[in-house]
């Protein structure tokens, strides 16, 4: 059988090979490299893209940043006409404690022209809004405006809740709000500021500029435990015998320092446009009255002072006194001559009238002048009032001033004057700003240490035996003095009365006085209808005392209580025992 044979395979020649598959690479190579281009160029168009867009949000922040809240401030400026408030310094009080600070809060405004749904999102901000009703809202919203105020000064709760309504037309501008922790119980001394953070009361319009300049807190003299003290005893004596108002203070007898000052009714200084007058209108400073029988310490220490009288002589206080076409008669009549430390324990207005009288106008005057009780008080406050004293001071006018009527101050000059009168006879200017004690000097001198001394003795007599028993706290040797005033009204006295009682504690080293005042008290069934000093106002001093001196490292002595039952200031030149029973 034959076999075919094969003829041999030539060698392949790749040289020879087609063109063909490599004519395909080529194609494949030259897409790549398109796709490839293609996406380089979208690449650099979308970096550009991003570039611009966050070149223009930069942009937009810096505006924000650099032109003070950019288009938002700006529309918060064009809508109330004043830029947001500026950061304000601190007012604390002697203690460290904040009276006055600023925080920032945020105010609500909206864009109307992006508001889709007006009555919609009114009905979601009404319950969360409290200045505004939805109906009120929803005016605003409605309107063609491109900037409305919604509410000012959200609290960090509402903030929030209107933040999850999610509502991109809302929006919040940041500004600065002035707080006060203490509220009502420091409103007169610290005051208050308006919308643009101007001091417009109180040390808020005192210290506007310091304020405004400074990153230091001011500091004042204010204890608010004191403060605290003070107004809660003025407030509970003024509601028992249904006052009008009532004022009171607390002052270093060492420095001029006020601890506390208050006046009644108050009022909330972050909302004062919602306060009366009467509550805004400060009693302790701005109100000037007629402080009757407290004024008797002055005219007594005078007489003292001049050598015009001793303090054994005598005056006939049995029969009313006749001087000018007027009769001065004494509340409570006594029989006979009393010696001077019994005119002051009793108030004799007849007695003073005597003493004054036989002192001089002149000595009066000057020693009141010295006192600072005929010019306005130089302190650190825009409401003062400005005494009232005679023009002409005649004859008559020595009487009527030396028991407190026809001259009328304000209690912190009444305070001043009577710490000059224990502490030695300096009388240092009075103060809201903290002193250092060795910056204070020693003041003007207006009494000798010797009349002092014997005034202190005197306003002890006071307290233990005369008409000022209910200022008697336990534990603490406190002296005063009481004063009933009748209330001037339309130009004529009338029956309404000022009560009050100034002392000073510890009498033995005195280091504080303590005032308080009731506008008009009426009678009481348990005063048996009385309304006067010593029923109305010592007792407020005596709580007022007894809760602040431990608190200022005053311990209550009870041995400092028994009284001396032949005290000598009321024993006379013979030996004899010249005491009068006291009602």
């Amino acid at each position: 059988m034959s076999r075919r044979r094969h003829a041999p395979c030539a060698p392949h020649d790749y040289s020879q090979r087609p063109a063909g598959p490599v004519r395909r690479a080529l194609r494949l190579d030259g897409t790549r490299k398109e796709v490839l281009e293609t996406g380089r160029t979208r690449l650099l168009v979308a970096g550009i893209v991003f570039a611009v867009a966050f070149s223009a949000i930069s942009v937009r922040v810096l505006e924000l940043a650099v032109l003070s809240g950019g288009a938002a401030r700006d529309l918060a400026t064009r809508a109330d006409g004043a830029p947001p408030a500026q950061t304000r310094a601190d007012i604390v009080d002697r203690n460290g404690h904040v009276l006055a600070t600023t925080l920032p809060v945020a105010s609500l405004y909206a864009d109307p022209r992006e508001v889709n749904d007006p009555a919609k999102v009114a009905n979601l901000l009404a319950p969360i809004l409290t200045e505004s009703t939805a109906a009120e809202l929803q005016a605003l919203l409605d309107s063609t405006k491109h900037f409305v105020w919604l509410e000012r000064k959200l609290t960090p709760r509402q903030q929030y809740k209107i933040n999850r309504l999610g509502i991109p037309a809302l929006r919040f501008q940041e500004s600065e709000q002035r707080f006060y922790p203490y509220g009502e119980l420091t409103a007169h001394a610290v005051g208050y500021t308006n919308v643009d953070g101007k001091g417009i009361a109180g040390i808020e319009q005192s210290f506007n500029q310091l304020l405004k300049d400074s990153n230091q807190p001011l500091q004042l003299s204010l204890d608010v435990r004191v403060q605290h003290i003070l107004m809660e005893e003025l407030r509970a004596k003024m509601e028992e015998f249904e006052g009008i108002g009532a004022a009171g203070l607390v002052m270093d007898v060492r420095t001029g320092e006020l601890l506390a000052m208050g006046s009644l009714p108050t009022f909330d200084p972050h909302e004062p446009g919602r306060a009366s007058d009467d509550a805004t209108f400060n009693r302790a400073t701005l109100g000037i009255y007629e402080m009757g029988s407290t004024f008797k310490i002055f005219s007594i220490a005078a007489a003292l002072e001049a050598h015009s009288v001793k303090l054994f002589d005598k005056f006939d206080v049995s029969e009313p006194l006749h001087k000018a076409g007027f009769t001065i008669r004494d509340y409570k009549q006594k029989d006979g001559k009393l010696t001077v430390p019994q005119i002051f324990m009793y108030s004799s207005n007849i007695g003073t009238a005597k003493i004054a009288m036989q002192m001089g106008k002149e000595v009066q005057q000057t020693t009141l002048r010295d006192l600072g009780l005929t010019r306005p008080v130089n302190l650190e406050l825009p409401e003062i009032g400005t005494p009232m004293v005679p023009h002409p001071w005649r004859d008559i006018s020595t009487v009527t001033v030396s028991y407190g009527h026809g001259i009328a101050v304000n209690a912190v000059q009444l305070a001043s004057a009577v710490s000059a009168t224990v502490n030695g006879g300096h009388r240092h200017s009075p103060t809201l700003l903290r002193r250092d004690p060795e910056d204070v000097g020693a003041g003007k001198t207006v009494f000798s240490a010797k009349t002092s001394e014997q005034m202190r003795q005197l306003m002890r007599l006071v307290v233990e035996y005369g008409t000022g028993k209910n200022a008697d706290a336990y534990g603490y040797r406190v002296g005063g003095k009481t004063g009933t005033a009748d209330k001037q009204k339309n130009g004529r006295y009338s029956n309404a009365k000022i009560s009050s009682f100034v002392g000073a504690f510890p009498m033995d080293d005195p280091r504080y006085v303590v005032f308080a005042m009731v506008d008009e008290p009426k009678g009481q069934e348990h005063t048996f209808g009385y309304a006067t000093g010593g029923w109305v106002a010592a007792p407020v001093v005596k709580n007022v005392i007894e809760r602040m001196g431990p608190m200022l490292g005053i311990q209550p002595h009870p041995a400092n209580m028994p009284k001396k039952e032949n005290h000598p200031l009321l024993v006379n030149a013979e030996g004899e025992d010249e005491r009068v029973a006291s009602n």
